[in-house]
């Protein structure tokens, strides 16, 4: 096998597409989805899939919310709820944690597309704030990738934005700290940024909160979502 294929190109993305309950209920609701495994149905088969997810959120309130935009979704087949749990199970950053099958259009599904360019998934997908995102290596040559993903956006009508990209020689040996902001989703991190740009965390510090929310374009409670989240990630132990 030719060393131009190389299956150790990692690249994270932030990606949207239409028709995708997940990325319709988290820009409506806060909390989040994990994606772990797609089965499929074979009383159904081709015309649905079984999903395995986890559905996670700061209180129950948020994921009951989730939940529920999930269950009204056009895109989005019966949920079926296996258990509630309360932690950080299946690495999913919420204190409520609920796991569940749901049945959908395979037609809906972006991984298809994503690998008939060659890139393979990696980690459960995670979705939040309306994107999601896709831990994946690149089956072929790195000068290749822009070109890939232009395909990926036209087949499949996605917005494709590259978040980070490691090189298959180790050049990318990552800080802990590095390695924590990649857990952000693209919206925390900006926001972030931002802060400490701004002077938030100085002391004394050189913006408000509310010149904040005016720099970022986004509401004063909204902001302080995001930066509570983006710090709960970035403090945890």
């Amino acid at each position: 096998m030719s060393q131009a294929l190389n299956a150790g190109t990692r690249l994270t993305l932030d990606l949207w597409h239409p028709n995708c309950w997940a990325i319709e209920a988290t820009d409506r609701t806060g909390g989040g989805v994990l994606a772990h495994a797609i089965y499929d149905t074979p009383m159904t088969a081709p015309e649905s899939v079984n999903g395995l997810f986890t559905a996670f959120g700061e209180t129950t309130a948020e994921v009951e919310h989730l939940l529920d935009e999930i269950r009204a979704s056009d895109h989005a087949g019966e949920v079926l709820e296996l258990q509630e749990r309360f932690g950080r199970a299946r690495d999913a950053p919420g204190n409520v944690v609920r796991e569940f099958f749901l049945e959908y259009d395979p037609d809906d599904m972006v991984c298809p597309t994503l690998l008939r360019h060659g890139f393979v998934h990696s980690a459960p997908v995670r979705i939040e704030d309306g994107s999601e995102e896709w831990q994946l290596c690149f089956t072929g040559e790195r000068p290749d990738i822009e070109s890939a993903l232009d395909s990926v956006r036209e087949d499949a009508g996605a917005e494709v934005s590259v978040v980070s990209i490691t090189g298959a020689d180790g050049s990318a040996a990552r800080s802990e700290r590095d390695r924590r902001l990649d857990t952000l989703t693209p919206t925390q991190r900006e926001v972030f940024e931002e802060a400490r740009a701004a002077g938030y965390y100085e002391w004394p510090r050189g913006c408000s909160t509310r010149e904040l929310a005016d720099r970022v374009g986004s509401s004063k409670t909204t902001l302080l979502e995001h930066l509570r989240k983006a710090e709960s990630k970035l403090l945890d132990p």
